[in-house]
């Protein structure tokens, strides 16, 4: 491809193209905003795979992890190369700029473009680990995937988001029009097929195949420890998500880091989920009723609100030990006290009650929202000239 302008097109929450460039000056921004820790790197570096590396979490987990405390390691993602007609996803361009904040920091991170689930992508990623570091001390699970086939049985599973039980009708915002409106939406309960199928895609299974496979190659380090990254959420959302298939799923991945937990402690190590707080990602833009939510709690919390760099630093800063590690009774790291706080919750849930389309300008903030939206493809970025052409055919980076 040539350089060519590259402008915001498509339809609602999906844009069809993503700029090299603002997802490049995303990830330099977010370098920007990580210290490196305060003990140093002394001795051997930490090694850790975050799979899912290339969005929300799993990206903000990665940078941190070099940033603030140099580690090496392999990122994993699945992520659509540039095309004749489009641009690669805003995923590639961030693991592109991502692997070159990696070279500057000294830190030895190879990233992977491959299915996660697949054994064939953990052989690779493994032989990669063997090759590099001889081990690792982290494994970082961050994946929100639409679908999954078995390895095993070679079926393919499709993930839900509906309620359980009995339907469920909620208020959410269209961005289909000129401006965001405010509607009502109706979501059929799921089967039981489509529970169990979420809880395939979606829960701890494929999570504990990954710590299997590093544990049948001798790869877990003295003391390791891994975490699967979560979401618990307000109770204004809890029909649709943790009462719904995705929260099934949730508590699928509670149950196997309970398992898992009990066989790492040989090791002297540990497993554990790490309840996050609500961010805009693409996996949440598609849940009904999370838009309106994010943006009253964006209204609420304003420059309060915890981005997912400043809560992985968090997670990071506990897990080495540089903050003392704080867990719930039922063992789970949390990250989401800011969004759960009783006091936020309920301005949230006075605005929820009260908002209307005359008032949904006052009480939500919008144009947080729609702008989010935008920088999930590298637009809306400051900084940006977006008037230039952009050359959107960037390699993949090798090791």
């Amino acid at each position: 491809m040539t350089a060519r302008l590259i402008e915001p097109k498509g339809r609602g929450f999906l844009l069809f193209d993503s700029h090299p460039a603002g997802c490049a000056k995303i990830v330099a921004d977010m370098r920007d905003r990580v210290a490196p820790a305060i003990s140093g790197q002394a001795g051997r570096r930490t090694v850790a795979v975050i799979i899912g590396s290339s969005a929300g979490y799993g990206m903000a987990a990665t940078v941190a992890g070099i940033g603030r405390y140099g580690m090496h390691g392999v990122g994993l993602c699945f992520e659509r190369p540039p095309t004749v007609r489009r641009t690669a996803t805003a995923g590639w361009y961030r693991t592109a700029a991502t692997a070159e904040l990696a070279a500057a920091a000294g830190s030895d991170f190879s990233f992977v473009n491959a299915d996660a689930f697949a054994d064939d992508t953990k052989d690779h990623v493994l032989d990669l680990i063997a090759k590099k570091f001889g081990g690792i001390d982290y494994l970082i699970y961050s994946v929100a995937a639409p679908r999954r086939t078995d390895p095993l049985t070679g079926q393919s599973h499709q993930s839900v988001i509906q309620p359980i039980g009995k339907g469920y009708s909620t208020k959410t915002l269209d961005f289909s029009g000129e401006a965001p409106s405010l509607t009502e939406r109706w979501i059929e309960p799921a089967t039981a097929a489509e529970r169990a199928d979420t809880i395939k895609v979606m829960g701890g299974e494929d999570w504990a195949l990954w710590v299997d496979a590093l544990d049948g190659r001798g790869l877990l380090r003295t003391g390791f420890t891994s975490v699967a990254l979560s979401y618990i959420g307000s109770h204004l959302t809890a029909p649709i998500y943790r009462d719904g298939t995705i929260g099934a799923a949730k508590a699928d991945l509670e149950d196997t880091a309970i398992t898992l937990n009990a066989k790492l402690r040989a090791l002297g190590g540990r497993a554990l989920t790490s309840v996050n707080g609500a961010a805009v990602t693409q996996a949440s833009t598609a849940i009904p009723g999370i838009a309106l939510y994010l943006s009253l709690l964006r209204g609420v919390l304003g420059e309060a609100m915890q981005s997912p760099l400043a809560q992985s630093v968090e997670l990071w800063d506990q897990l080495t030990g540089t903050q003392t590690l704080r867990l719930d009774e039922q063992g789970r790291l949390r990250l989401d006290w800011w969004e759960l706080h009783p006091l936020v919750q309920e301005q949230v849930t006075e605005r929820w009650k009260a908002i209307t389309s005359a008032t949904i300008g006052d009480l939500a903030d919008l144009c947080w929202f729609s702008g989010e939206v935008r920088r999930l493809y590298g637009f809306d970025v400051p900084g940006v000239d977006y008037a230039q052409p952009c050359e959107p055919d960037l390699l993949w980076p090798t090791p």
